[in-house]
């Protein structure tokens, strides 16, 4: 059940006075840290667009309301549905922790990785427990159950962080296939080829091989499954043995809800549908309905504090409703350089699906929704799929490109 975190702070706007949005715009802030990323190997050994990045959150702060409820601050009590003002991200704070995933490919190979880097400087959390922090680290680290594991992780004067970065291949002929990054990556202890802790190929999930099955049981510890969470649980400690001092155990998850031509819950094909001529081939993207029943994908929990269907409040704890409430339906323009800015919701789920064009995904935590630490989660939006925020979420859709990009939208307003 979300939970809403009360050490974050709510900003009072005052009435005639709205925020300008163009000054330090916190949605730039984020972008332009997935800008800064660095992998540890040659660009051309990774697939830009399946790069998924994850930033957890130390603290938030948002807008308060417009008049006439500029003094209601509680966000449990902010229930204008038509105040949009009350939702939207102003200042953040994130912890040292950094991750990214995605594909990555050297020769024949193509396979998933895993980045996990911790800030360096003298003002992160564990540089200031220990006193100093020496060349490496250690990161004890579990992968989708895998491990613990110890791993030192070098400093790298390129990003000015810790990393150690986790290859699903072996090392037998690594090197010879990498440029002068990669290999002095794999000298010095940035890159690791680790399939004891990273696992995934490139063709599990190839559409020839899945009809008619269940993509949730097929290869479920792949490290890039389409719809399956990754979950790494990280502790970051003062010595590369994982001994002295260590940060508290921080749980990362690459979990946004992502459904499409490439990811599906299932996909066949039916023979004169609904007593039709043809084959029509399908891909179930979310669903309450046959096999999926009762999954509760679509559905929400409800806390007291929540409105629900009907704009009701006082919910026991456990209640749900076990489907999603759609309001609206809306066609959408993006601009090139336009972006819908990070804000909050929390009441109600929202789809957005790319029609044409492409996108820069962020979907995050203003709850605490008790899966993972909150974060912001950052990845790449092509046409034909879409993202489903839940209560809780935080959220932001960003056109990258110099074309236009049009969005179907359908959900409900907070």
């Amino acid at each position: 059940m979300p939970q809403i975190v009360h050490s974050d702070s709510v900003f009072r706007v005052d009435p005639g006075k709205p925020p300008d949005y163009d000054a330090d715009n916190p949605l730039l802030r984020l972008l332009g840290l997935v800008e800064q990323a660095r992998l540890a190997a040659e660009l051309d050994c990774y697939e830009p667009a399946s790069l998924q990045y994850l930033f957890p959150i130390r603290w938030l702060e948002l807008y308060g309301p417009t008049a006439p409820d500029t003094d209601q601050l509680d966000p449990t009590r902010q229930d204008s549905k038509t105040d949009f003002q009350k939702q939207n991200i102003r200042d953040f704070r994130l912890g040292d922790t950094r991750a990214v995933r995605g594909w990555a490919a050297t020769g024949d190979w193509r396979g998933p990785f895993l980045r996990l880097s911790y800030r360096g400087g003298p003002d992160s959390t564990l540089s200031q427990s220990a006193g100093r922090l020496g060349d490496a680290i250690g990161c004890v680290v579990t992968v989708q159950g895998a491990g613990p594991v110890t791993l030192s992780a070098p400093y790298d004067e390129d990003s000015h962080f810790y990393v150690v970065e986790l290859w699903a291949r072996s090392g037998d002929g690594l090197r010879d296939l990498l440029g002068p990054r990669g290999r002095d990556a794999l000298d010095t202890g940035l890159l690791q080829p680790r399939t004891d802790l990273l696992v995934g190929g490139a063709d599990e999930f190839d559409r020839d091989r899945l009809a008619d099955q269940d993509i949730r049981e097929v290869s479920p510890r792949h490290a890039m499954h389409p719809i399956l969470p990754l979950y790494a649980d990280v502790r970051w400690t003062q010595n590369p043995d994982g001994s002295g001092v260590s940060d508290p155990p921080i749980r990362l998850g690459f979990e946004m809800r992502v459904r499409g031509w490439t990811a599906y819950l299932g996909v066949g094909t039916s023979p004169h549908p609904h007593g039709g001529v043809g084959f029509l081939e399908y891909r179930n993207l979310f669903s309450n309905y046959g096999r999926y029943a009762g999954d509760a994908e679509l559905a929400r929990p409800l806390e007291s504090w929540n409105l629900d269907a009907f704009g009701r409040k006082g919910h026991a704890s456990g209640d749900a409703e076990p489907f999603l409430t759609v309001d609206y339906m809306d066609l959408h323009v993006l601009d090139p350089a336009c972006g819908i800015g990070l804000h909050r919701h929390r009441d109600n789920q929202e789809a957005f699906l790319m029609l044409d064009g492409e996108g820069t995904m962020v979907i995050g935590d203003w709850a605490d929704s008790g899966t993972r630490n909150r974060a912001f989660e950052v990845r790449h939006l092509p046409a034909g799929h879409l993202a489903l925020l839940k209560g809780g979420n935080l959220h932001a859709l960003v056109n990258p490109t110099h074309r236009r990009a049009t969005l179907f939208m359908f959900g409900g307003y907070d």
